[in-house]
């Protein structure tokens, strides 16, 4: 696979893992695996927080599978930007919450190459809706 390839493979089933319902359960580990040691994550919440990946394990273990019974997230649409070991991606993402409400977000990914894999350095995100409308070139 090529660089842009392995991008979009990764980006495209980073959520896969983190889906829940009644039958299932995330799975972190393979969550984990796709970001860099000390990987940072900024949610959409103001002002913004950045967490290490165990701390927002813990949050979505903690305020997220309380308040959902069923989640998943699947990424729609992406646009890659690449120079060497370097790629920044903006991926739009179909959010499936409790089975029957439909969101979307916007993601900001840092990703290098390493070793000769690519990793999530650092991912943010922000809600998608009627004053933030999904950018067409995204869908």
């Amino acid at each position: 696979m090529d660089d842009e390839a392995e991008i979009c493979a990764l980006v495209g089933s980073h959520f896969e893992a983190m889906k829940w319902g009644n039958e299932s359960a995330p799975d972190w580990d393979r969550f984990r695996a796709d970001f860099l040691e000390g990987a940072i994550l900024v949610g959409a919440a103001r002002p913004a927080v950045a967490r290490s990946l165990d701390a927002f394990i813990d949050r979505m273990e903690t305020v997220a599978r309380k308040n959902l019974h069923a989640f998943e997230e699947h990424t729609r649409g992406m646009q890659i930007l690449r120079f060497g070991n370097v790629a920044v991606v903006l991926a739009m993402s179909e959010l499936l919450e409790n089975g029957e409400d439909v969101n979307h977000d916007i993601s900001g990914y840092l990703l290098v190459k390493s070793d000769g894999n690519w990793s999530i350095a650092a991912h943010a995100w922000d809600q998608a809706g009627a004053d933030k409308p999904v950018p067409e070139e995204l869908r």
